[in-house]
Formats: C-alpha cells, structure tokens, sequence
C-alpha cells in the first residue's frame, strides 16, 4: 500500500504542470507559455491580460474586482450600497513570481516586461474604507483607489506590500518586508516601511551610490 501512494504520488507530481495549463480560465488575450501553479485563486479573468512566458508560482491570487462587496462579503446585517468597477490588470512577458503573489485590482495595475517577485508579494490598488469606527471595516466602501505600475526588470523583494498609486521605476530593487507607500524612481534600490530610497544607480560610475538624507535638524 505505501509503494502505492509512493507511486501515486509521482504521477501526480509529474502531472501537475500539465493540469495546471489545462485548467487555466480564459483571460483578455490568449498569451504563450503561461503558467500558474497550482493552487491559485483567479476572479476576473477576462479583464487580465498577460504577456508570453510569464511563469507564477504556486498560491497565486488574481483578483480582477468588479463589484463591491462580493456575496462572500457582503451581510444583511449590514447592508451596503455596492461599487461598481471597470478593473484591468495587465502582466507584461517574461514575469515571474516564486509563490504567493497576491494581485487585487479595482482600476489599474501593470506589471511590465522581466519583472521578478519573490515570495508573499501582496499589490492593491485600492484600500478598504475605514472612515467610521462604528461599522465593521469589511463592509465600508473601497476607496482611495489609484493605478499601480511595476516597472519593466524590477525587483522586488520577499514579503513586500505595494500600495495604491505607487509607480515602481523601471530596473528598481525593493527589499524584502518592504512596505511602498510613495513612488520609487526607476533604477533606484528601496527598502523599509515606509519603504525610502537607499541607493541609487550612477551611470558615470557604473555602481550603486548610497543616498545621503538631509538632515533637516542642520538644514
């Protein structure tokens, strides 16, 4: 019985990609050599797009939000007037992702071409509202919703959280459990929560320069 499940269990390793292509939902275009692993969570498919090659790991979310809130959210007990939204969610070729990333899309997020993410990357481009404490959060309306951009041969780091209206510049690093709150230049390195620019890259130098706050005690 074991040899059994042994085996078992190599056929359905061996299996996994082929399932995995199988059962992807038709999205906005039809690109070559995609690949989501499995498990995943995707909602919305026709308004997400993708470029060729794109390979995503495996607990990857894409969520293409049109309404506001959903059955699952919503509760009699605190009835909400719905939101309607026009989302698009656009992942250029060539983008990877090593596992968890979480996309939630009420307007507009692009990622562009060789972009890298690590693990348990989390992107919305919308918050929850939280503008009464007498009303469980859950069931107040989305609201400061702006586009996210990830820009083209990026980086960014295990665990980091990319919020609404952030423009992530092309050929940037932000390290790990960074939290983004304000656009990040392109070819720049950024890390904390917030996250703020470290080093920037010199062309005339050809190397990464450590950027020097100002102090504004001695400005």
């Amino acid at each position: 019985m074991r040899g059994l499940a042994v085996r078992l269990g190599v056929l359905l390793y061996r299996l996994r990609g082929p399932i995995a292509r199988a059962t992807l939902p038709r999205f906005g275009n039809d690109p070559k050599n995609l690949t989501i692993d499995l498990p995943r969570n995707i909602s919305g498919a026709e308004r997400i797009s993708f470029g060729d090659d794109v390979a995503l790991g495996p607990g990857t979310f894409l969520i293409a939000v049109t309404r506001y809130p959903s059955p699952k959210m919503a509760s009699t007990a605190f009835p909400a007037e719905g939101q309607v939204f026009e989302p698009t969610l656009r992942i250029g070729n060539r983008v990877t992702a090593t596992a968890n990333l979480q996309i939630f899309v009420q307007q507009s997020v692009t990622v562009e071409d060789d972009v890298m993410f690590a693990s348990n990357v989390f992107l919305n481009d919308g918050s929850h509202g939280y503008q009464t404490a007498t009303v469980p959060y859950k069931y107040q309306p989305i609201f400061r919703v702006a586009p996210i951009v990830v820009g083209r041969g990026s980086w960014i780091g295990q665990n980091v959280v990319i919020m609404p209206g952030v423009t992530i510049g092309a050929y940037s690093v932000i390290g790990a459990n960074s939290v983004v709150t304000a656009s990040v230049p392109p070819r720049c390195i950024a890390g904390g929560s917030p996250a703020r620019v470290l080093k920037r890259w010199d062309d005339r130098q050809e190397c990464w320069v450590r950027v020097v706050e100002r102090d504004e005690r001695t400005a």
